[in-house]
């Protein structure tokens, strides 16, 4: 897969954030990198020595996600969220919020 442009990021008045970034790729391909726990866990991570030992998806409208990444050293980083739209394979819309 072949990033064809940066990523953009704009606001949508005071709450909500779009990020829009172009792939040389199946759309199918890309929605699924996002939504399925196997291929989230290979891209969806940190520098060296960072891993994903929790990577939950109910991924239907109302359903919940959690990440809980853990570095080598024994710190761990947790967020999730809850997905409010779904329109496969072209739009998620969900919140997102850390633990911290």
């Amino acid at each position: 897969m072949k990033n064809t442009g940066t990523l953009q990021v704009s606001t949508r008045g005071d709450r909500e954030i779009v990020m829009t970034r172009d792939f040389a790729a199946p759309r199918q391909l890309v929605f699924d990198a996002f939504t399925k726990p196997e291929l989230v866990r290979r891209w969806l991570l940190g520098p060296p020595g960072w891993s994903m030992p929790v990577c939950e998806m109910d991924f239907r409208v109302g359903g919940s996600y959690r990440y809980v990444w853990r570095h080598e050293k024994g710190q761990e980083m947790g967020m999730g969220g809850v997905y409010r739209e779904i329109v496969v394979p072209e739009r998620i819309v969900s919140t997102e919020k850390f633990d911290e």
